[in-house]
């Protein structure tokens, strides 16, 4: 089945871009909220953490302990590198899952992931999609949606490759620059990928 990454930076509007998609009916896959889920689901990415950061990274009742943790990583480049080292190949394991339940008429699947690139992920696609709009209007959108500064949504910005970075390890761009048509570029996109169905 032909498989599709895409994402965007903070306030690109990848979420947006993937809701049309669906409405196209096809599948997507969003990562990060699959990576929370599994967080106390996968065994080998609970004993993983267990065992990089201390049993009290889990509650006894086997909940996550958020905070403990965000304290270790936030704090920690190197604790944050391991982390995402756990975590990654989990989501790999649970997108391979997802996959073998979709039935055999889907044309194509997009995994939507906001660290894509940065996790190695977009190399288990076939092509990769970027979305991208200008700084400014990310930064509103962000500020906008989650009540925060825009010192914020700046820090949140460099923790993520820079969009010329993506640019370079994308093979499609969407432009949602508020001036372009969304929904054009998608049907756009829609066509081509249901045309290499099979391959």
């Amino acid at each position: 089945m032909f498989k599709a990454g895409i994402t965007g930076g903070i306030g690109s509007g990848k979420t947006t871009v993937c809701r049309i998609f669906e409405t196209l009916g096809i599948p997507v896959f969003y990562a990060d909220p699959v990576a929370r889920q599994i967080m106390t689901q996968d065994q080998v990415l609970i004993e993983g953490v267990k065992s990089s950061f201390g049993r009290e990274s889990y509650f006894e009742n086997g909940l996550l302990n958020n905070k403990y943790l965000a304290n270790i990583v936030f704090n920690d480049s190197a604790a944050l590198e391991k982390l995402n080292s756990l975590v990654h190949p989990a989501v790999f394991r649970a997108f391979d899952r997802w996959l073998e339940q979709l039935p055999g008429t889907t044309p194509y699947v997009l995994k939507e992931a906001a660290l894509l690139f940065e996790s190695g992920s977009y190399k288990m696609c076939d092509e990769n999609v970027l979305v991208i709009a200008p700084e400014q209007l990310k930064l509103n959108r962000v500020m906008m949606r989650d009540s925060i500064s825009e010192e914020a949504v700046r820090s949140r910005m460099n923790k993520q490759f820079t969009d010329e970075q993506k640019i370079a390890m994308a093979d499609r761009i969407i432009y949602n620059d508020e001036q372009r048509s969304l929904i054009e570029q998608v049907l756009e996109l829609h066509q081509l990928f249901s045309a290499r169905k099979g391959q």
